[in-house]
């Protein structure tokens, strides 16, 4: 997991958190917060979900995360 993944997960359950407590008390603004939090979060989880895959991928085809060739076996 790389820190992008990790603060999107967090910034949804802050979402989450946030739309609770905006049902629990009756606070619309509340609520869209915490849906828009929650859109935010999955969003940068998305992100860094992207540059894990391309990091797979280039690892895959010999090239290391630094652009230097990995030597072949």
């Amino acid at each position: 997991m790389n820190k992008d993944q990790v603060k999107g997960t967090a910034e949804k359950v802050k979402g989450k958190a946030n739309e609770a407590m905006g049902k629990m008390t009756g606070d619309t603004g509340q609520q869209v917060k915490g849906q828009v939090q929650q859109g935010v979060g999955e969003a940068r989880k998305q992100w860094g979900n992207a540059k894990e895959e391309i990091k797979k991928d280039r690892c895959r085809v010999g090239v290391s995360v630094k652009g230097d060739r990995q030597k072949q076996a």
